[in-house]
């Protein structure tokens, strides 16, 4: 082993060391060694900066502006109504539609954000057929993950592989080239799960809910913000004419939490979001979130020159069109676990206000202020619906679950919906005819969801989930570096050292199961990036043909069934669905067994070794 090839793997077990650890961010260590890598000399300059141009990293960009074109448009949230219209009182009708929905939309979209669309509605028609939720949430899980074996475009693992078989002078994999494998793990997988449905942890099952959609009142309910909820009017003289919000500190000192103002504008009523900047005019109305400090109302209304207006029906109903709410998750290695409400200065940056917080399907009361927050928490926001749209774009510390049904009197794009699927529609044909190259179908994809308004441009850049993109392009010359300095062919001898009399097949099992476990412990796009080299060299020292190789690492890639860290599909379902964590490992690993067989059974017939 010379110094170069040392150097390398210490920095790439240290980069591994700190993935696991998650500090610092993931992206943040992408780009560290991105910088080391050139400075040590191991690669130059333009090496190490070449992931930034790299096709496979626009269409991922790319792909994530589509996906949010389906969503504005409402086409992912109809999917998901259709489905509870088609299942009917069977159970096993919808396991089979609910893991057919999700694997089929995941492998055009975000399988995080597929499932995140999901959740609510799994919620919602397991309260409806009354059976536990238990029974749905794995099922939901595993079809995610399965997405990403299905086309070319579901999972960045998937368009990282065929990049690498570019760079080796061989022709990449076709659009649908996965589907094979993928519907065959999914035929097992939805078996499987019918099968073992009574290893998952049994609940009693909620009574049925009210509709099949939820509503605003449905989310005020849940998260018991009805009977906190008030329409105070201010009076002339009151002290607060003519502050801003944020000087007057209403709910530190009074509890009350001002969502939004009516004010009286020439003939006519407005609303208007509540900000700090804010200021109080007389005759407004505030519609508050009340959390009782202990004084009495009355002494807090006089003290402040307020009286309370009374209401025939809740504000949220009487303002549905401009005002709402959305129920949204801490996902995995969101920033703000452990901070509490106050802390999180929500309405500072988002012009939103959290009105409400669960944690397993249970409410706090008005103690949730101060409640440390922990990843797997639902918060319960209102505001504008433009902020909240706006907050659907900040995958790093939230996932929107679900918005209500008055949404759709609101949605920005809704009727673009059949562009929408026009736009996707002509992007997939492009892909699979091979007219142009894939990065171009997919920009054409983006300008198409554009010009039909769609996405605007805003909407598209907050929509790209940037972390992923600069963790590819940091983690590329890591291959580069380990090809030049002899590495990659250091593992291959390895490999057939050990395994070299056992044949291919061999091989292909043992590349299986060092990308699964290694995709354990950190994401599977880093792991791609470094099995894939592998795969091939050790494919070309055989004198085989490098596809089959590659196809099995870029399955493997995708078989994050056995913990539920393993990949943010799994950790988003922990809580709906009241798992434990030797729930997945007791359920996920031998489904993992079941997929390594496959993989090595199937793929050597679908790629002639």
């Amino acid at each position: 082993m010379n110094i170069e090839l040392a150097w390398v793997l210490i920095l790439l077990a240290s980069a591994v060391a700190l993935f696991i650890r998650n500090r610092p961010r993931m992206d943040a260590v992408a780009l560290i060694m991105l910088v080391i890598l050139p400075l040590s000399g191991v690669i130059t300059l333009e090496e190490a900066l070449a992931g930034f141009s790299d096709p496979s990293v626009i269409v991922i960009a790319a792909l994530f502006v589509m996906g949010d074109g389906l969503v504005r448009t409402g086409v992912a949230y109809q999917l998901g109504e259709l489905l509870m219209r088609h299942a009917g009182q069977s159970e096993t009708r919808l396991l089979i539609l609910l893991m057919l929905t999700v694997a089929g939309l995941g492998s055009i979209m975000s399988s995080t954000g597929v499932v995140a669309i999901f959740i609510p509605v799994v919620l919602s028609i397991a309260l409806r057929l009354n059976i536990p939720v238990s029974r749905l949430m794995m099922p939901l899980s595993f079809a995610g993950l399965i997405s990403g074996m299905m086309t070319l475009v579901a999972t960045p693992p998937n368009m990282v592989i065929p990049s690498e078989l570019v760079r080796a002078n061989l022709t990449g994999f076709s659009f649908f080239a996965f589907a094979p494998i993928g519907l065959t793990v999914l035929v097992f997988a939805i078996v499987y799960m019918r099968l073992i449905r009574p290893w998952l942890s049994p609940q009693s099952a909620p009574s049925a809910p009210k509709s099949k959609r939820h509503h605003i009142s449905d989310l005020i309910n849940e998260y018991a913000f009805a009977d906190r909820e008030r329409c105070l009017r201010v009076k002339a003289d009151s002290p607060l004419v003519g502050q801003l919000l944020n000087e007057l500190h209403l709910r530190k000192h009074y509890g009350i939490n001002v969502i939004a103002v009516e004010r009286q504008r020439r003939f006519r009523q407005v609303l208007l979001g509540a900000t700090g900047s804010t200021e109080i005019h007389s005759g407004d109305r505030l519609l508050v979130d009340w959390i009782s400090t202990g004084q009495p109302a009355n002494e807090i209304y006089q003290e402040l020159g307020l009286a309370l207006w009374p209401q025939s029906t809740s504000y949220f109903a009487t303002h549905h069109r401009e005002l709402g709410v959305a129920e949204v998750m801490l996902p995995p290695h969101s920033n703000l676990a452990g901070k509490t409400i106050q802390e999180l200065t929500f309405r500072s940056q988002r012009k939103l206000n959290v009105i409400g917080l669960r944690r397993q399907l249970i409410a706090f009361s008005d103690t949730f202020i101060n409640e440390p927050l922990q990843i797997g928490d639902t918060l319960l926001v209102a505001g504008n619906w433009s902020d909240i749209r706006r907050l659907q774009g900040d995958s790093r510390d939230f996932v929107v679950l679900s918005l209500p049904a008055e949404v759709d009197d609101v949605a920005p794009a809704l009727s673009q919906a059949p562009h929408a699927i026009a736009s996707l529609a002509i992007m997939i044909l492009l892909m699979v005819t091979g007219v142009v190259p894939n990065v171009l179908a997919a920009l054409i994809g983006c300008l198409l969801m554009g010009l039909f308004r769609c996405v605007d441009m805003n909407s598209a850049y907050r929509s790209i989930h940037w972390q992923s993109l600069i963790l590819i392009v940091g983690m590329l010359p890591f291959a580069l570096a380990l090809q030049k300095t002899g590495g990659i062919n250091l593992v291959v001898q390895g490999l057939l050292t050990l395994l070299g009399d056992a044949g291919p097949r061999a091989i292909l099992a043992t590349l299986f199961v060092t990308t699964a476990l290694t995709g354990l412990f950190i994401s599977n796009t880093a792991t791609a990036v470094l099995m894939a080299p592998v795969a091939i060299a050790s494919a070309q020292a055989m004198q085989a043909s490098p596809y089959p190789f590659a196809m099995t690492v870029a399955i493997a890639a995708s078989t994050a069934f056995m913990t539920p860290i393993s990949s943010p599909v799994n950790t988003l379902v922990l809580g709906p669905g009241n798992y434990r964590f030797m729930d997945f490992v007791r359920i996920g690993v031998p489904f993992a067994v079941v997929v390594m067989l496959i993989t090595v059974l199937l793929v050597p017939w679908l790629f002639p070794l």
